[in-house]
């Protein structure tokens, strides 16, 4: 399980690698989950090298851009955000604290794509963990903020430029495989097999007016469009597909 808070020595991360790189995957439905035998201390510390061979997405509003990767280890599935920013906040400090109602990056991953029965994962600038099973997604929202994702266990760091200056976070999560077992109706190869495809959509939170003003000009981002105001659109998730 996560340790709170869990805040590892800052990591010297290209903003050009981690963020600018031109996306193989930004105007693709699909995005492919390459396997990986990386340390997982290293995957854990946002090690380049173990982190290269990932597909990576960008999305976001400027000046707030988000990238994501996803690896695929024999144990576990990998994730990593890199968001940018200037002045993240928090107040939240707690396993399934309400994060969404501050700064956050967020996952949903729907493994036998029926739109019903997926997880949800949020991490804040502090390591703080909110992880829920969701039932259905809106208009008739139901989700289990009181189910835990057996196993799972996270870290952040600060993101900073080739001159060493803090520009964002980055957010690491390890979901071991076993974990997806305790989804209702949940019938699906674990771990993945070569070509398997599970649905998921990645999210980023920015409330840019502080804690003081949490909910002046809050920023949605999704990386696959949502129409309206909530990130609970199964109907738009996109495909991972595994290597």
């Amino acid at each position: 399980m996560i340790s709170l808070p869990s805040v590892l020595p800052a990591i010297l991360v290209t903003v050009a690698t981690a963020i600018m790189a031109l996306s193989t995957a930004q105007h693709d439905d699909t995005y492919t989950v390459r396997k990986s035998w990386a340390d997982p201390g290293a995957l854990m510390a946002a090690h380049r090298a173990a982190w290269a061979e990932a597909e990576q997405i960008d999305w976001g509003t400027a000046p707030w851009p988000t990238s994501f990767r996803a690896l695929s280890t024999p144990d576990a599935l990998w994730l990593r955000f890199d968001a940018i920013d200037s002045s993240p906040w928090y107040t939240y400090t707690k396993r399934d604290d309400k994060l969404w109602e501050e700064e956050v990056v967020e996952i949903f991953i729907d493994p036998d794509g029926d739109l019903r029965n997926y997880v949800e994962v949020e991490i804040n600038p502090a390591n703080a963990l909110c992880d829920l099973w969701v039932e259905r997604g809106d208009p008739n929202l139901a989700t289990h903020i009181e189910w835990d994702f057996a196993g799972i266990d996270s870290a952040v760091i600060p993101l900073r430029d080739e001159a060493g200056a803090a520009v964002g976070w980055s957010a690491m999560v390890r979901m071991p495989w076993d974990g997806f077992r305790s989804l209702p109706s949940t019938e699906v190869a674990l771990p993945p097999a070569p070509g398997d495809r599970w649905l998921f959509n990645v999210f980023r939170i920015k409330r840019p007016d502080g804690p003081d003003n949490p909910d002046s000009n809050v920023i949605l981002d999704a990386w696959s469009p949502i129409p309206g105001g909530s990130f609970h659109v199964p109907e738009v998730f996109r495909a991972m597909e595994f290597e």
